[in-house]
């Protein structure tokens, strides 16, 4: 199978190795766990009326659906180094854009996947509209991507620094 750059995620090891410990937990002892869980539940009795059979059963659905996109991330990356030069939009880095030349009206975003989405700063995937208009773009460039309703939208790269987490 042939990845074409939209599935790609870049990586750095860290991050990777991050990952890739929370899905051996998940697929392993968190496995083991839930499923105690399910089997005591169930020795109380009627399963209808048992809301702990419920909500383990329910815990037990969003595991194997974090397990399931995990694989999938994990399946998909690319590892590569983080950012170390400012100026150039890339995955990793913080960029900070000006809408319709206007240095008023700006923004700032990681451009990362959102495993690494933190509060501290939005995060877009380079996949976005946006990300991929503004991705490989220097300071100083203009970047057009488009909205949702189709029409396009203009923005000048004010800032591309990498991410110091």
């Amino acid at each position: 199978m042939t990845q074409t750059s939209e599935s790609v995620t870049w990586l750095t090891q860290e991050a990777y190795d991050q990952l890739k410990a929370e899905l051996e937990y998940l697929s392993g002892p968190a496995r083991t766990e839930i499923a105690g869980k399910i089997a005591a539940a169930r020795e109380e009795g009627d399963l209808r009326e048992n809301g702990g059979y419920h909500a383990a059963k329910e815990e037990q659905g969003k595991q194997e659906l974090r397990v399931r996109q995990l694989t999938q991330l994990l399946e998909n990356a690319k590892v590569g180094e983080a950012p170390t030069t400012s100026g150039v939009v890339a995955p990793g880095t913080v960029v900070t854009i000006a809408f319709d030349g206007d240095e008023d009206d700006t923004m700032t975003f990681l451009l990362a996947s959102r495993e690494y989405a933190s509060s501290d700063v939005e995060t877009y995937s380079p996949q976005s509209p946006l990300g991929t208009g503004v991705m490989g773009k220097k300071v100083g460039e203009d970047a057009q991507y488009e909205l949702p309703n189709g029409n396009k939208a203009s923005v000048k790269i004010l800032e591309a620094k990498p991410y110091q987490g």
